[in-house]
């Protein structure tokens, strides 16, 4: 199998060092790749982007419907137009699309801690380049717990790869992926971290519907997520921004809009 010395940084959005890593298949015969060299998560009995961890069975979402408009109460993110939400960014607005340039991350201006998410995506079509390059970007829940966008109609990345599984850590209950070149819809429910001083008290957790299917159900996030790396959170806050992260794919975003939640 080819070497893969400075693509892992491609893989997760969380900047890691560069590991040279060999992909492995699946030994099912599924077409399933991903590594079997990396640590062992410690609440399943799987490793990290392990190639024979069970692939979430695919299901038909049917067709994508129009954008659903934004509840009076939501903050508007994007809509076609500016990008005034954002950080400065060389990613550009195409034909009311908000479309990925390169590597670099996209970042809230604002920061948010529990939340209700909405966002629009698709990936190129037809699909081109590398394997991991396939419509490949992130949704960054305070600009640290990813959830993956991906083209997983197209390829079979490991299941804690593949698109709606939060990066690294936890699969979605189902492949409801698209064909690359229609909309994609996740909705997201995020409940932050919660720390007294240095200590964590809950973990961050995530329900979450992808074209209206859930994918997760309070799902728990075990830290900061990453390229072959056990998670854990570094960094004691219970607020930050949202952030896209470009992986050299253009990919295309609409429609994005958040609902800030109070605590409970």
């Amino acid at each position: 199998m080819r070497s893969l010395l400075g693509i892992a940084a491609l893989l997760g959005i969380a900047s890691t060092p560069a590991v040279a890593a060999d992909l492995a298949h699946a030994r099912d015969g599924s077409g399933v790749y991903g590594y079997k060299d990396t640590p062992k998560l410690p609440w399943c009995d799987y490793l990290v982007h392990d190639c024979d961890r069970p692939a979430p069975k695919r299901i038909d979402t049917g067709k994508a419907g129009p954008p659903q408009a934004p509840p009076s109460d939501a903050i508007v993110l994007f809509d076609g137009r500016g990008l005034s939400a954002w950080e400065p960014t060389d990613w550009k607005v195409i034909d009311g699309c908000l479309e990925t340039v390169g590597a670099s991350m996209l970042n809230t201006r604002a920061e948010f801690g529990n939340y209700q998410l909405h966002l629009e995506w698709m990936a190129p079509n037809p699909p081109s380049g590398e394997w991991y390059n396939r419509g490949n970007n992130g949704v960054m829940l305070m600009g640290m717990f990813e959830i993956q966008i991906f083209d997983s109609w197209t390829e079979k990345i490991y299941p804690d790869g593949q698109a709606a599984a939060v990066y690294g850590q936890t699969p979605p209950l189902v492949n409801a992926t698209r064909p690359p070149g229609e909309w994609q819809v996740f909705d997201i429910c995020f409940t932050a971290p919660v720390f007294e001083g240095d200590k964590l008290i809950a973990p961050a957790r995530v329900t979450m519907f992808h074209n209206g299917v859930l994918v997760h159900l309070d799902t728990p996030i075990y830290g900061e997520t990453g390229h072959r790396i056990v998670p854990e959170y570094k960094r004691k806050v219970s607020r930050g921004p949202l952030a896209l992260g470009g992986h050299h794919s253009p990919v295309r975003f609409r429609n994005i809009w958040l609902r800030p939640l109070s605590n409970p």
